[in-house]
């Protein structure tokens, strides 16, 4: 066996033999590589930019704005694509690794809780300032210290008062000569009413006929003793205050509104709080005072509430930390959004919201007008309806995706074409497109006689259209359409078979559908549809109320020939695109 394996011919053969082998392995790998991108030269890739996805290319390169390396979008055959631009697809993995979660937007009582800081203070309507009504001594005392409690009418002290010496003896000297002289009398009297003698006390000095010394002060109502000024042997003047007296049965709450909350907080709301001193309860109130000035160091509008204070709890300057439960909406019900939900774009808010009964999981983007916030929600007056599922996780990934597949996002969107007209000329506008449906339904019906009578009810309702309530451009363009809708309706009268109110009901059709794209309806949601084969092969649009197709072109003959080829909802959103893609062809 050596000395074959040393045989100079037998060496060269097992050389010969590896090269083959090892050019055999090379050469099939290279095959099958050479294979597998044949393939994939198959399908043809769209190359774009990450941050300019307008641009696009048929091969690879640098985009022509930025320099940046084009990057390829994805096939038309996988999820990411869509026939609308406003429409993104993904797939489940996409969706689980972007943790995409959706909610159903629903009707609720929109109600938003402000909180508010604030303080307990003392009921200025029942607050007591016990002053001094002439001038004297204090001889005697009889409240100890501050915060005791006392009671209405009781003795708080005595005064000695010169004053009231001398007045008492001209009272004394008119009293004798009352009958001779009742003037003076009464004048004496009214002197010393002025200092707050009362009648009773007026009386019995005059009875005794004794000059008193010492005159007692007593409360004015019961209360705690906020302030004692005064102490035993004091002199004072008329009109000092010696104490202050507070009922504190009832109490303030003194708390600061800022400017974005006024406008929620209305006097009579409830107002619900808690205290430190009291951990675990709550207390209730009511809103009686907005101040109709801003504080300019806090930004802050001081907003009052009175609560009642039985068992004296609540002690003034104590801190609380209140909530108000406001109503935000005048209806009963309104829809409400996810704060996550929502992406801004300037003076426009955008959300995503899952197409239904997509191949692929599908999310449309779509323009909402959005009203007041309520707590981690919004209001929303339009672009959604109740039962859609809205994103509420994830939704900025789903846009950063779409702009990268070259889809309409946040960041590109395309400029609205919507003219703002009054809600009056929607509403008067959208009657008139109801009657048109009247119209339509009887040519699918193919009954003359109904077509033509629904006719005359569309001409009376096109008079009904105030074209008053609209600006100069919008006028301009309602009269632009408005001629040819009245001329062609006008026709109908003088039409002598349903095929000839067909020609006419297209050109009517093609005005009502530029105007409900210019101009929008108060209908949620109608649909523009397309038959090919109307009109002798030239095809023809028509306007239905619903998603079904039924050809008013043929009636019976050709009931489901077309297609829906777009929608037009109550709120523009971006080019009302369809949210499925088309069928192939069309329907017969």
């Amino acid at each position: 066996m050596t000395r074959i394996f040393k045989n100079r011919f037998f060496q060269l053969v097992l050389i010969l033999a590896t090269g083959i082998f090892l050019g055999w392995m090379i050469f099939h790998g290279d095959n099958t590589e050479e294979y597998i991108h044949s393939d994939e030269v198959g399908l043809e890739t769209v190359w774009t930019c990450s941050m300019h996805p307008q641009i696009r290319q048929s091969e690879p390169g640098k985009c022509p704005l930025c320099g940046m390396n084009l990057i390829p979008l994805t096939k038309q055959n996988e999820p990411g694509s869509h026939t609308s631009p406003f429409v993104y697809t993904m797939s489940h993995e996409a969706i689980a690794l972007a943790n995409v979660q959706t909610s159903k937007v629903g009707y609720v009582t929109p109600e938003h809780e402000i909180y508010l800081t604030g303080k307990i203070a003392v009921n200025e309507q029942k607050l007591a300032v016990i002053t001094a009504n002439y001038s004297g001594r204090i001889e005697k005392l009889f409240v100890d210290f501050t915060g005791q409690t006392v009671s209405k009418d009781r003795k708080l002290a005595t005064i000695y008062s010169p004053e009231l010496i001398t007045a008492q003896k001209e009272l004394l000297e008119a009293a004798k000569y009352k009958q001779v002289n009742p003037v003076l009398h009464n004048a004496a009297r009214e002197k010393m009413r002025l200092w707050k003698i009362s009648e009773k006390q007026l009386d019995a000095i005059e009875a005794s006929g004794e000059v008193m010394t010492e005159f007692d002060m007593y409360a004015d109502i019961s209360g705690i003793v906020l302030s004692r000024n005064v102490s035993t042997g004091d002199y004072v003047n008329r009109g000092s205050v010696l104490f202050e007296i507070a009922d504190l049965s009832t109490v303030w709450l003194l708390m600061d509104a800022y400017e974005s909350d006024l406008s929620l907080v209305k006097i009579g709301e409830k107002v619900v709080f808690t205290v430190a001193s009291v951990p675990g309860k709550e207390f209730t109130s009511t809103v009686t005072f907005i101040d109709l000035l801003i504080n300019p160091q806090t930004r802050a509008a001081s907003v009052r509430a009175e609560a009642a204070n039985p068992r004296f709890e609540l002690k003034p300057e104590m801190f609380v930390k209140a909530k108000i439960k406001a109503r935000l909406s005048n209806t009963e019900k309104s829809l409400l959004i996810p704060k996550t939900s929502i992406l801004w774009t300037g003076k426009r808010s955008v959300a995503y919201v899952k197409v239904p009964e997509s191949e692929f999981p599908a999310f449309e983007m779509r323009e909402v007008t959005l009203g007041p916030h309520a707590g981690d929600f919004y209001v929303v007056e339009s672009g959604l309806q109740a039962g859609e599922d809205v994103v509420t996780n994830g939704v900025f990934a789903i846009d950063a995706a779409a702009q990268l597949s070259g889809n309409y996002s946040m960041m590109s969107r395309p400029v609205s074409k919507r003219i703002p007209v009054p809600e009056k000329f929607k509403s008067q506008l959208s009657e008139f497109t109801n009657q048109y449906f009247n119209w339509k339904n009887a040519l699918v019906e193919s009954d003359f006689a109904d077509s033509k009578k629904s006719a005359g009810k569309l001409l009376q309702s096109l008079q009904s259209v105030d074209m008053k309530l609209l600006d100069d451009k919008a006028h301009q363009f309602w009269m632009e359409q408005e001629r040819p809708l009245r001329k062609t309706i006008e026709l109908l009268s003088k039409a002598e078979n349903i095929e000839e109110q067909r020609t006419h009901f297209a050109v009517v059709s093609n005005a009502l559908i530029e105007v409900a794209e210019i101009f929008g309806l108060t209908i949620d949601t109608v649909y523009v549809d397309y038959c090919p084969m109307a009109l002798n092969d030239k095809g023809a649009f028509w306007l239905s109320e619903f998603e079904e197709i039924k050809n008013p072109y043929f009636g019976d003959a050709m009931l489901q020939c077309g297609e829906v080829k777009k929608m037009i909802r109550r709120v523009e959103s971006y080019g009302e695109e369809p949210l499925r893609k088309p069928q192939e062809g069309h329907q017969h």
